[in-house]
């Protein structure tokens, strides 16, 4: 595959920079065969990264597996098999397994609150808004209610259900995990952590070019359920839903998750391909990253990439030596202290329990309490300090922090964060005088 080119991959990878998305892996295969494994340090294609809503794919391959095994049918109303719930509203009791697989479920949204318990109760508990089988709405809920319906049925986690029928074929998995509801539940709908090596043989799984799944459930899996048109989403997601699992184009089928976690098959031209992404600083950033990239595999996907962490915009010439133990004059949220050691190269800037590592010159992989991280920075004008923070856990953050070195001696601070569960001692400002 030599006369190919990665021309437009590379081009979707300048582009992504400069929206402020950082790409944290890039995997490719045609055929089973990888052309293209990329990843910027501390993550990589064999690094265990939160896929979020990805989840919802994989949970739904298992519960297609049970209907396969005869264990469960799609035709099936949820309730037959949560029977501790009943009563319920006949909108509840009309809706079958199918309808939450296709997200056409009797709910507008999400039932349960992240941060309360009864997650699986709630989904029974709050009144319906319509009949199932009629409108889309993405409900993570029904999600995390399939996840326990497969673990009620099979007796053991999702994961382990899918070991000898999924992973243990594919050489995948050893690595892989869900994070738990409040109930012990794997979350189906969004806490899957897996290595994208592993998602890109799950994705070949998918596209059939092994054989490890069932043809029936291949296209079960990616049959055309739903019309989610009416979301306010990216074009590419609005084209169609299979099973758990989105339809961008005609052949292609995609699993999506918050942040810009791709799994991608085309399965005509035998594409897999896998992106682990930090899209937090950009509002509506993954769906962009979406129409970013989907175009771009629609072409030639072999040769080398360049892979690199975003950074801001350096200019030696506007730094500023900045040295010393700094004291609050002023701000919202601010640190009372904090000490900087800069120069036009970088240096270190501590705030409270944190030493932030900075280098102008290149990224550096880092352990901060956001998690692995990859931090980049530059003098981006006059006095002007740009720190930019991309990390993974068991959750993905950024933080976008800028210093501005007056000529008066002042400094002045702005931290923003950014991410689902990121803490608020990340988003502060202030102004500060040496101590």
């Amino acid at each position: 595959m030599a006369e190919h080119e990665t021309s437009g991959l590379q081009t979707l990878m300048d582009r992504a920079h400069a929206a402020d998305i950082a790409i944290h892996s890039l995997s490719v295969s045609v055929d089973g065969d990888t052309v293209v494994r990329a990843g910027v340090p501390p993550f990589g294609p064999d690094v265990p990264h939160r896929m979020y809503s990805v989840s919802k794919s994989i949970t739904a391959i298992a519960i297609l597996l049970l209907a396969d095994e005869g264990r469960l049918s799609l035709e099936d109303p949820i309730t037959a098999h949560f029977p501790e719930f009943r009563p319920v509203h006949p909108w509840l009791a009309a809706t079958r397994i199918d309808d939450m697989l296709a997200m056409t479920g009797p709910h507008s949204r999400t039932t349960y609150i992240a941060d309360r318990g009864g997650w699986l109760e709630s989904y029974f508990r709050v009144p319906p808004t319509r009949r199932p089988g009629t409108l889309f709405t993405y409900d993570t809920s029904a999600s995390y209610v399939l996840s326990a319906l497969v673990e009620r049925l099979s007796g053991m986690t999702v994961l382990d259900y899918l070991r000898p029928r999924l992973l243990d074929p594919l050489g995948a998995g050893r690595g892989m995990r869900f994070l738990t509801g409040p109930e012990g539940i794997s979350h189906g709908g969004s806490g899957l952590i897996a290595a994208p090596d592993d998602m890109l043989r799950i994705a070949e799984a998918v596209n059939g070019t092994s054989d490890v799944l069932p043809a029936s459930v291949r296209e079960l899996l990616v049959e055309r359920r739903s019309d989610p048109g009416t979301q306010t989403w990216g074009a590419s997601l609005r084209h169609g839903y299979g099973r758990q699992i989105w339809l961008p184009a005609d052949g292609c089928w995609l699993m999506f998750g918050l942040g810009g976690q791709l799994v991608y098959g085309d399965r005509s031209r035998g594409v897999a391909a896998v992106v682990t992404a930090d899209t937090t600083l950009l509002a509506s950033g993954d769906q962009r990253l979406v129409d970013l990239l989907l175009p771009e595999l629609g072409g030639p996907v072999d040769g080398p990439l360049q892979l690199r962490a975003p950074a801001p915009r350096h200019d030696p010439a506007s730094a500023r030596t900045l040295r010393g133990e700094q004291v609050l004059a002023g701000g919202e949220d601010a640190p009372d202290r904090l000490r900087v050691d800069l120069a036009a190269d970088g240096g270190e800037i501590e705030i409270g329990d944190s030493v932030l590592r900075v280098d102008t010159e290149h990224p550096t992989a880092t352990a901060l309490p956001l998690g692995d991280a990859v931090v980049t920075a530059g003098w981006s004008g006059k006095g002007v300090l740009d720190v930019r923070i991309s990390a993974a856990a068991d959750d993905i953050s950024s933080v976008r922090m800028r210093l501005v070195a007056t000529d008066d001696g002042m400094l002045t601070v702005m931290s923003q964060g950014a991410g689902p569960e990121i803490g608020a001692e990340w988003t502060w400002q202030g102004s500060y005088r040496a101590a």
